[in-house]
């Protein structure tokens, strides 16, 4: 099959830092699904692990951890999906990705691929929605109908993660505040439904002042700096809650302290990757999105499609999403 992978950490403008290369389907265990990818986004995991994990000449890593594509093969006690599924997910860190003409992922963290939407715009959704699905109601614990005038600041919010928190708080009834610092990325998160946009280069806790809506309850941060941290102190409401997803350099958790808030991390791997008892929780999970979305009451944040998928359209991407200024999804679709 032919698949994209490299050897060694390089800068994207490198053409070994992802190359194009075949190698063998892989069989399915007793859990898996052998998916026929159709499509994949690329996120800022995807940089990371670029960096992080290495491959060998032998054996080059793939990775990717969005995909939609149809069910080809399924391990003996798959009990969930038949072949000829159409399907979208995540995936995990420990096994071969996505960028790769088929994927072995186990069932219990794959969810029926949204029927109103091409497999290039489902490829969008699972590694963002899982994880502000996760951090909202099972980390923070916002109820599923919020009890009036309750608040949500999300950092960050043009976003691929911070675009679904806001759309998922909205659905659940909370006074969304979101940061942006560009006219093209504030019109973004006041279209998925934001009440308030501040800059998250100025001092977050005097603009959320003036907004006039109180403290904050919750705060949904996917980059915390040492600055926004002592801001934000000041302005969250005591025995509120905290998500976090990065950990950029330490952070004074006393600052926290007189208001009793709690601190919740979100990995969106740990439930697959851990094994844990509820990890059939993220096939729900996607169920359920792909339900809201055809529903209309979600949208997939697909904002570019750059093409086939190969190396040099995912080297395109990697670079893009180096940059530090995209806006949604970018996704690529066919080999």
């Amino acid at each position: 099959m032919k698949a994209i992978g490299y050897v060694d950490s390089l800068p994207t403008e490198d053409e070994r830092s992802l190359f194009d290369f075949e190698c063998a389907v892989p069989e399915p265990g007793d859990h898996d699904l052998l998916v026929r990818i159709e499509a994949v986004a690329v996120n800022p995991r995807d940089i990371k692990s670029r960096k992080a994990l290495r491959g060998t000449p032998q054996q080059p890593r793939i990775i990717g951890y969005d995909a939609s594509g149809v069910v080809e093969k399924v391990g003996r006690n798959v009990t969930l999906f038949r072949p000829g599924d159409s399907v979208f997910y995540a995936g995990v860190l420990d096994r071969p990705g996505s960028n790769a003409e088929f994927q072995l992922v186990d069932e219990r963290i794959v969810g029926h691929k949204p029927t109103s939407l091409d497999h290039a715009t489902a490829a969008s959704l699972p590694l963002t929605s899982l994880t502000a699905y996760e951090m909202l109601f099972d980390r923070l614990e916002v109820p599923r109908q919020a009890l009036p005038r309750r608040s949500i600041l999300i950092l960050g919010g043009a976003g691929g993660v911070p675009s679904m928190a806001i759309q998922l708080a909205r659905g659940a009834g909370l006074i969304v505040v979101a940061t942006a610092s560009r006219p093209e990325s504030a019109a973004w998160v006041r279209e998925l439904g934001a009440d308030h946009v501040i800059d998250h280069h100025q001092a977050l806790d005097t603009q959320i002042q003036a907004l006039g809506v109180g403290t904050i309850d919750y705060v949904f941060s996917c980059h915390t700096s040492a600055r926004a941290w002592a801001e934000l102190a000041r302005v969250i409401t005591p025995q509120g809650r905290f998500g976090l997803i990065d950990d950029p350099e330490p952070l004074d958790l006393r600052l926290y302290k007189t208001k009793s808030v709690s601190f919740h991390w979100e990995a969106m791997f740990t439930r697959p990757m851990q094994k844990t008892p509820d990890m059939a929780r993220q096939h729900e999970i996607l169920d359920e999105v792909a339900r809201r979305v055809d529903a209309g009451e979600l949208r997939a944040t697909a904002t570019r499609n750059l093409g086939v998928i190969n190396a040099a359209n995912l080297r395109a991407a990697h670079a893009l999403i180096e940059g530090g200024h995209t806006v949604g999804k970018i996704v690529l679709a066919g080999f």
